[in-house]
């Protein structure tokens, strides 16, 4: 599993436009790809039930929208995340590749500025 979180402002504006990205200095892009090895090592993408919560360090819960991206072979899923001020997330992700009932988990612990 691969994932990533951005201040949206990082974002180009081509690419936010394409993906229908509002650019702001108050909002994250989580970016979440499963990959599954094939059996000579090389990695390919694999759909997946992916599940997100997010939190501040003051437990407060962020509202977490993922949407499937499907680009001919990659498969990924974002979603934007607001916050205020100068903010530490906590990103708790669980991904369950489809035909497998043990999923893969991770933690993405982030301190974002809105400058």
């Amino acid at each position: 599993m691969h994932y990533n979180a951005v201040r949206t402002d990082q974002l180009t504006a081509e690419i936010a436009r394409a993906y229908g990205i509002e650019r702001s200095k108050n909002k994250v892009l989580l970016n979440v790809s499963v990959l599954k090895k094939s059996a000579e090592g090389s990695n390919s993408p694999i759909d997946s039930e992916v599940k997100v919560t997010a939190r501040n360090l003051n437990n407060q819960l962020k509202e977490v929208q993922l949407r499937p991206i499907n680009e001919g072979t990659a498969i990924y899923y974002i979603a934007e995340i607001g916050f205020t001020g100068t903010e530490t997330l906590v990103f708790d992700i669980s991904a369950t590749p489809t035909g497998s009932n043990t999923p893969i988990t991770a933690t993405l612990t982030r301190e974002f500025f809105a400058d």
